[in-house]
């Protein structure tokens, strides 16, 4: 082709021209076949990749969890949002053996509650394996997820996973988000309505949150029974929503007691809904300090760009009180809670476990304590 165009331009006159118009012509078409050809392949890298920084060294048995306070730092009944990043949508750290451990047999075992699928949010559950699984794991954790030919092995537990969404089930695709990942998806579909609506989940450690129950909820029917939140953020956050653009990454935390252990799959039993009275033993009322944990979970939203649909990650944290209050954070985490509104604290249900573990709260940290 260089040869014809070097003999193009070295003819005279009108004809010249001609020839170099053609081969330019013919240049042009090639480019467009050949980046056509590219564009349907899917292991193609994928420019968004490139927001990804690597963690190079990155050993998840050395790395702490993040540090977070949101009693300290967040209002009540606020969206209380930041800008993040999209490097930093999944978290792994020296715990995620455990609480992979702890999804495993929630995801085999209560399939029901965990997974859920449908033909309005499949072929979202589609994209999100993509983003997750094939792009970002083994761009983000290449110390932990290495692709090998048609399958990425986790090098944390052994195990494998398809670089394909091809011949899986989009339970199957949701399976394995739950298997190498700690944080939970839910799917929020818009209707024709533009409601963002709950379609689907990989959920293995709900607070209190009852997904199939939930199903074709807009996101002011699910937060309903949450005081306050209709008046507060109802409209801010519908528009919020329907303004996000693909590639904007915003988070936020949610936080609250567990006074009954530290399980993280829970159904119910961490907020008070209408008509649940008597519904409690005195384990509420008279909980065991050493079952007592603050749960905090961190929330992240992202809108997928084919789909349309917006996915709400959350990743649960859990600490004991014995530790807020050794760490000296007692004080702070009763006055936040003591400062909710009415409405607010009877949701989290501080009417029954506030006479007694505010009191201890605000107590002077005791060295040699023998608190129970």
């Amino acid at each position: 082709m260089l040869k014809i165009i070097y003999e193009s331009i070295s003819a005279p006159g009108p004809l010249g021209i001609l020839l170099v118009v053609s081969a330019l012509l013919a240049i042009s078409r090639i480019i467009r076949v050949l980046t056509q050809a590219q564009d349907k392949n899917p292991h193609k890298c994928h420019p968004i990749d490139d927001e990804i920084e690597p963690l190079l060294d990155f050993d998840f048995r050395k790395t702490d969890p993040i540090k977070y306070q949101p009693y300290k730092t967040q209002g009540h009944v606020t969206m209380g949002i930041q800008k993040r990043v999209r490097s930093d949508w999944i978290r792994i750290d020296r715990g995620y053996l455990d609480r992979i451990r702890e999804r495993l047999p929630l995801i085999k075992e209560k399939p029901e509650f965990t997974i859920g699928t449908g033909e309005k949010v499949d072929p979202a559950i589609e994209e999100l394996y993509e983003e997750v699984m094939i792009r970002y794991l083994p761009a983000r954790f290449p110390t932990m997820f290495k692709a090998r030919g048609k399958t990425v092995e986790n090098l944390a537990t052994g195990t494998t996973y398809p670089l394909t969404t091809a011949g899986l089930t989009h339970a199957e695709m949701l399976a394995y988000m739950g298997e190498n990942v700690e944080e939970d998806f839910y799917f929020m579909c818009p209707d024709h309505d533009n409601q963002y609506r709950l379609q689907g989940y990989i959920a293995c450690f709900p607070g209190g949150f009852l997904s199939p129950a939930r199903v074709g909820e807009s996101v002011r029917e699910i937060h309903k029974p949450v005081p306050g939140y209709d008046r507060k953020l109802g409209l801010s956050v519908d528009r919020y929503f329907g303004r996000m653009q693909p590639g904007d990454f915003i988070g936020r935390m949610n936080w609250s007691l567990q006074v009954d252990g530290a399980d993280l799959f829970r159904t119910d039993g961490n907020n008070y809904y209408p008509g649940m009275d008597g519904a409690f033993s005195g384990e509420k009322e008279d909980p065991s300090l050493d079952e007592c944990y603050l749960r905090v979970e961190h929330q992240t939203l992202t809108k997928l760009p084919r789909s349309g649909a917006v996915i709400f990650t959350v990743r649960s944290y859990m600490t004991p009180l014995h530790q807020v209050k050794a760490e000296g954070d007692g004080k702070a985490l009763a006055e936040a809670i003591e400062s909710m509104p009415e409405g607010l604290g009877h949701y989290k249900m501080r009417q029954y476990w506030g006479n007694k573990i505010l009191p201890w709260l605000m107590e002077d940290v005791q060295v040699n304590g023998d608190d129970k």
